[in-house]
């Protein structure tokens, strides 16, 4: 008797319960991470390849993800075939992109031919200023036989680089097949959206039990919100700051106002950092021309990034993130350290997801703890609360 009874309890204590099963898969789950890290690299190169493999259908869902707000608009206010509705702002879309690459290409041309013609007379006066100074014979032989060094260098770098050309013709051909492909795939996501969405919101119900998919439903909607309100108003924001750039520009009399426009307002589009990034070498352009110029141009550019982060783009952005400042550094820095430029850009609304999400899970365990975020009860008893009656 007392060995069946034995049994039964052993058996018991060896039975995979819910607990038991969930404890298993954290610790699998943590030498999973673990091993991640170790092989980062690792993973990171064959993720870049799986990625460039996928390039052109992630650009075509980037082109649908950006031409989706015009089609709604157009089927909501005109109540037009949603093909029409495509046709309509894909040919916005090209005449807005066409207009301005034919006004701004011609100048930005015109700036560096500019600029590459003064580039000699910028180095004829770095010479006279060394022969001018108090150098020796000998600092000067050194400076000189560099100089003659790096030319023979550099062209012996350019005889190297011409047998690439046949390299980068087929690339360049590549990337025109891969943006016929983005193009041709994001109409066809922007046609079939409706069915698209309805078939993966059909497989989370499926797949998930009904409270963990309807978490999974609302955090992709709040990362919608977020994506689309952060990434539309930050291109809005840019062209505005580059519009406002070249203006002051000209009022200003600064040289190469379009070339630098299009440089502050391209770089505008990464938060924080945005603007120095675009200030750098545009302060180095133009230091060979006039270094009065250049600094005008960094008192200028500096008041233009204060009226962007403290005006201009609050009223765009709003607080689509949800984000400090602390937050957004900390995401711009660890993204872009590893994605490079896409995660500078995309790295914040990303990390506003996570954010909502860790907020939401630490929220959940204080109210089944019963408290709240400073550590006090979250329900208190009324009665111990109401103030003794005046008529004991």
């Amino acid at each position: 008797m007392d060995l069946r009874k034995d049994c039964a309890v052993n058996k018991n204590k060896w039975q995979l319960t819910q607990r038991v099963a969930s404890n298993i898969i954290v610790v699998f789950a943590g030498i999973a991470f673990y091993m991640a890290l170790l092989n980062f690299d690792a993973i990171r190169a064959q993720l870049a390849s799986w990625l460039q493999i996928l390039s052109p259908f992630a650009g075509g869902l980037a082109l649908a993800y950006l031409l989706d707000a015009p089609v709604r608009f157009f089927e909501k206010k005109l109540r037009w075939p949603r093909s029409l509705c495509i046709l309509i702002s894909y040919s916005l879309a090209v005449l807005v992109v066409g207009f301005l690459l034919r006004m701004v290409l011609p100048q930005i041309g015109d700036s560096l031919l500019l600029l590459g013609n003064r580039i000699p007379s910028y180095l004829d006066q770095m010479n006279q200023l060394m022969l001018n100074s108090q150098l020796d014979a000998l600092g000067l032989d050194q400076i000189l036989g560099s100089y003659q060094e790096m030319l023979q260098k550099a062209t012996g770098l350019f005889s190297t680089m011409i047998p690439k050309l046949v390299d980068y013709g087929v690339a360049i051909g590549n990337g025109f097949i891969g943006a016929i492909t983005a193009v041709i795939s994001s109409i066809y996501m922007l046609m079939g959206k409706d069915r698209l969405l309805r078939q993966l919101r059909k497989a989370v119900l499926a797949l998930l039990p009904l409270p963990h998919a309807q978490s999974v439903l609302r955090v992709c909607a709040h990362a919608n919100a977020v994506f689309g309100g952060f990434i539309i108003g930050k291109i809005i924001d840019s062209s505005i700051i580059g519009v406002l750039c070249f203006v002051c520009m000209i009022l200003l009399r600064l040289p190469f106002a379009v070339l630098i426009s299009v440089i502050v307002g391209v770089t505008n589009i990464i938060p924080f950092f945005g603007p120095f990034i675009g200030a750098v070498p545009s302060i180095l352009i133009l230091l060979i021309v006039d270094p009065f110029s250049a600094l005008k141009f960094a008192i200028f550019v500096l008041l233009l990034q204060q009226f962007d982060g403290n005006i201009l783009g609050p009223k765009i952005l709003g607080n689509t993130t949800g984000l400090s400042a602390l937050w957004v550094l900390v995401a711009i820095i660890v993204s872009g350290g590893l994605f490079g430029f896409i995660g500078m850009i995309l790295g914040v609304p990303v990390f506003a997801v996570l954010y909502a999400l860790a907020s939401s899970f630490f929220s959940r365990r204080l109210e089944e703890k019963g408290i709240d975020e400073t550590g006090q009860p979250l329900h208190t008893d009324s009665s111990a609360s109401d103030p003794p009656s005046q008529s004991d």
